[in-house]
């Protein structure tokens, strides 16, 4: 009598809805559901939902081709001809979404266009450099597979299923060979309160800076739709409905003064105002908020972040934990009332340390388990440390997969799903694109939906070539995929041999060669954590950034909430409702560095131990400091020969150089290399 799936259809319809309400659960964190329209998240749901649901089954295909013969340790498995209806659902949605929807509604939302026809057709003409690249690589694909087997459809249907599988594959094993490094050591690194607070610090100048950037880019384009916005010649009544549309998004009032590039009409608007420059505008405004709202939020996070390490560093001589009152973004372990100061504490300081050095510990050795698999498996498919965690019965003919087998391959697919996404948010290559809470833009969450479905696929097939060949050959993955992908000889080659060149990124990761390269060439390609930038003011070192979240933190005492004058407004004009009208800050009031950053360290050093203040008069800056001041005195206090001392007495400062064809006390020479006049003004 043949055993029923009751049982495995209940639990498989149970994980898909705990797989949706998840995914909703995360849309929510990063998307307003209200405001977000159907036709966008309709598609990221499912980018996100089915990519999800194949972890699941990946497992639940294993144990139902390779069962064991027990009923009871059978696991969840599925008929054959379900399992093949569910990977085609799942397979051709995610090719769909991938290769045609996302990319398209990606550049619909990006569009500033008013009508939805004039959307499309900007995010036809964006993607179509795109495709036709994919386009002429299908057709050399298409030559080499039918003539390799023939014109029928199996060729076509193999072609497209091994160009996405091939670029994918590419792609997900570049990501997550330093995903399997990155992720660890980032482990390892944030055990240390003290390191992680350094490295906090060496990271402020550069997200400061950043946000400032964003806020002045953000206020030249609000004031060129103000300057749109007062011009009523040569603009039809449907433009200036267009340019009130753009005002109302915009969070600048009419009373503010127009700054840098909107200033002068000529250099700010052109003549003729057109559909497109003003969708080049609404395009703009739209980035640039976007842009605005993942610094701010960046910069939040750095300082709380600064401001609890800096707080757990200094209790330890009370061994009272106490952050203070209930702040919204922390995290929930941080509000918990349960926890006494003391408690808290010893929580802090002892046991999160203690749990991330020990999950380090195991990611490091599952990385090391899937590296070693990745690159044996080709040559000796049974010394695979992955195949043979996951397979519980060898000594059977073919093998066999229980219910303890399906927990451990979701938790390797899992975990190579999560280094891999984990790269995806250090590389800096994908231009503007973040995710921010709440305030997420279209674009971004099309790609970052776009790059999970991606990466699944390939890295699920991936994952079961790991496992012996009678497992994963009988499979309905490897039926329905794996058959076409092995059609050709350079499709089988291609997807057993380059699984090894994860060695790649993982030694450029493992051994720092990102750095190396970004020193060469000038640029870097990988996010440098590196503990080495330990300079003073003035390089963006941690003295600098520590000064910056001193200075932050100071005028937060005087505010409500973690957001300064600079950030608060802005935050309010950022809320998903428009609603918010304060005005942002200007370019010409915002402070240079230098003048704030000599008080702020003063007032820093205030509360600063001996040890630390003699620490850091060992650093370069202070070498460098007290060599140039010993050599000053050395120069000033030599006697200089007479012929140097009235060397260019003869020569007349012309008027245009603010002279009144005199020398006024002091030679034209020495003025122009340092010499300062009697007065005591210096010329900058």
């Amino acid at each position: 009598m043949a055993s029923s799936s009751v049982g495995s259809d209940v639990f498989a319809l149970l994980a898909l809805l705990f797989i949706s309400v998840l995914v909703l659960l995360l849309l929510r964190y990063y998307l307003p559901l209200r405001s977000t329209p159907a036709y966008l998240l309709v598609p990221v749901f499912l980018a996100l939902a089915l990519p999800a649901s194949i972890i699941i089954l990946v497992p639940i295909d294993l144990a139902s081709s390779s069962g064991t013969d027990t009923e009871g340790q059978r696991g969840i498995w599925l008929p054959d001809r379900v399992m093949l209806v569910s990977w085609r659902i799942a397979y051709w949605l995610t090719f769909v979404l991938t290769w045609v929807i996302l990319p398209l509604l990606g550049e619909y939302s990006d569009s500033g266009y008013r009508e939805p026809k004039d959307r499309f057709i900007y995010s036809l003409r964006s993607n179509g450099r795109y495709q036709l690249m994919v386009l002429g690589t299908g057709i050399a694909g298409a030559i080499y597979f039918f003539l390799q087997n023939g014109f029928h459809t199996d060729s076509f249907k193999g072609l497209v299923m091994a160009l996405a599988y091939t670029w994918g594959l590419i792609l997900a094993i570049y990501l997550m060979g330093h995903g399997l490094v990155a992720l660890p050591r980032r482990l390892f690194r944030n055990a240390s309160v003290s390191g992680r607070l350094r490295r906090l610090q060496t990271q402020a100048p550069k997200v400061h800076d950043k946000m400032e950037e964003a806020v002045d880019e953000l206020d030249q384009i609000e004031a060129q739709v103000l300057q749109l916005r007062q011009r009523k010649s040569g603009i039809s009544k449907e433009m200036q409905e267009w340019v009130e549309e753009l005002a109302e998004v915009s969070s600048a009032p009419e009373s503010r003064p127009t700054t840098g590039l909107a200033r002068t009409p000529g250099q700010g608007i052109p003549a003729v105002v057109t559909e497109r420059y003003l969708a080049d505008i609404g395009r703009k405004l739209k980035r640039a908020r976007h842009k605005k709202a993942r610094f701010i939020n960046e910069w939040d996070h750095l300082v709380q972040a600064a401001s609890d390490l800096q707080t757990i560093l200094d209790s330890a001589n009370s061994q009272r934990l106490d952050f203070g009152r209930a702040r919204p973004g922390t995290s929930p372990l941080s509000n918990l009332t349960l926890l006494t100061p003391y408690m808290r504490y010893h929580v802090y300081t002892h046991l999160l340390p203690f749990l991330r050095l020990a999950l380090g510990t195991l990611l490091s050795l599952a990385s090391i388990a899937l590296i070693w698999s990745e690159a044996i498996h080709p040559m000796a498919p049974k010394l695979s440390l992955v195949g043979l965690t996951v397979v519980h019965h060898p000594s059977s003919s073919r093998g066999e997969i229980g219910f303890a087998g399906q927990v451990i391959a979701a938790l390797w697919l899992t975990y190579m799903c999560t280094a891999a996404l984990y790269a995806v948010s250090e590389v800096r290559v994908w231009g503007n694109r973040a995710l921010v809470k709440r305030q997420t833009y279209a674009e971004s969450a099309c790609w970052y939906a776009l790059q999970v479905a991606k990466l699944t696929v390939p890295l699920s097939f991936n994952f079961i070539t790991m496992m012996p060949r009678t497992v994963f050959m009988g499979t309905s993955f490897y039926k329905f995929l794996g058959k076409l992908i092995d059609l050709t000889p350079l499709g089988s080659g291609f997807s057993e041999y380059f699984p090894i060149f994860i060695l790649l990124p993982v030694c450029a990761t493992l051994f720092g060669l990102y750095g190396k390269v970004r020193n060469v060439v000038g640029f870097g390609v990988l996010e440098d954590d590196s503990e080495d930038n330990d300079t003073g003011f003035g390089t963006g070192g941690w003295r600098e950034g520590r000064a910056l979240i001193e200075r932050e933190l100071q005028n937060d005492s005087a505010h409500v909430g973690l957001a300064s004058n600079v950030r608060g407004s802005a935050a309010r004009a950022l809320q998903p409702d428009g609603a918010g009208t304060v005005t942002p800050p200007q370019a010409q009031a915002r402070s240079s560095r230098a003048a704030f950053l000599p008080s702020a360290q003063t007032q820093g050093n205030r509360g600063r131990t001996s040890t630390e203040q003699e620490d850091e008069d060992q650093g370069d800056r202070y070498f460098f400091q007290d060599l140039g001041q010993r050599v000053r005195n050395t120069l000033e206090t030599t006697d200089r020969p007479a012929w140097l001392r009235e060397l260019g007495d003869n020569i007349k400062t012309p008027k245009w150089m603010g002279g009144g064809g005199e020398g006024r006390g002091t030679s034209a020479f020495g003025r122009w290399f340092g010499g300062r006049p009697e007065d005591g003004r210096v010329r900058l």
